[in-house]
């Protein structure tokens, strides 16, 4: 281990303390970067200049200002694809959303989403298999999202409280883009036709939304009925957890606020 005399500390604190950037100070007195940065920690935490621990502040709890329609996109993911743990290993509880690495365009969404609803927090970025799991830690998790619990989200009921539901209310359509990017999709269907005499191909596009969960999707229904939007139960293997949108009109208006993943 190499040790640097006290004269070599003394100029270097004298360099910094007059506004000289780190790395600066360490090639001109040939010092490690690693050693001045923490020189300089020291010599600022005994004069009492390093900064306190930023407490990050809630919508609920301190009545932060919150970003009403980021959050009903996010809440949509989360009641989707969207979970929160806290293990005995970890100080603040995660929020997770995990996003397909085949769309970019929703991977950055969820991001942006998550960075303006909890805009003191870091949005990190975690490879799986086949897709990204986009995370945070945040101590007032619970606060924005009180729909946790024990279980699986189709296992226990999910309501939402009367401050989510008035959010929604007030931006549906990010709510429904949500729930749609996190579990529907766009899709062509096709059937035939007689015309003229003659059997004819004719493709429609549809959209799909699929839980298990009855409670998310009386949520999500619910919504489109408030948004004048016509839709159908799609059931398959007996299990009614589809459901469609196939009117044209009606196709349109999500492909306007909603439209495929990308």
């Amino acid at each position: 281990m190499h040790y640097h005399s006290t004269e070599v500390r003394t100029r270097a604190l004298s360099l910094l303390r007059d506004g000289a950037r780190n790395a600066d100070v360490a090639r001109r007195l040939e010092v490690p970067l690693g050693t001045v940065s923490y020189w300089k920690h020291q010599d600022r935490a005994k004069r009492g200049e390093c900064p306190s621990r930023r407490t990050p502040r809630c919508p609920r709890c301190d009545g932060r200002k919150l970003d009403e329609a980021a959050y009903s996109y996010l809440l949509g993911l989360y009641l989707g694809d969207g979970h929160i743990i806290q293990n005995r290993a970890m100080r603040s509880p995660s929020l997770s959303v995990v996003c397909d690495e085949a769309w970019p365009g929703l991977i950055e969404a969820c991001v942006s989403a998550m960075r303006s609803v909890f805009p003191d927090n870091s949005v990190c970025r975690v490879r799986r298999k086949g897709c990204r799991e986009i995370k945070l830690y945040s101590k007032h998790i619970w606060c924005l999202f009180p729909q946790h619990g024990p279980g699986k989200k189709h296992e226990r009921r999910i309501a939402l409280e009367p401050w989510q539901q008035d959010i929604v209310d007030a931006y549906p359509w990010e709510f429904v883009r949500g729930l749609i990017h996190s579990d529907g999709c766009r899709l062509t269907n096709w059937t035939t036709r007689m015309v003229g005499g003659e059997r004819k191909r004719y493709e429609y596009p549809r959209y799909f939304f699929t839980n298990l969960s009855d409670d998310i999707r009386r949520l999500y229904t619910d919504t489109l009925d408030k948004l004048g939007i016509t839709w159908t139960h799609c059931t398959r293997n007996g299990s009614p957890y589809n459901i469609s949108v196939a009117k044209r009109a009606h196709v349109a208006l999500l492909d306007a606020h909603v439209g495929p993943k990308h």
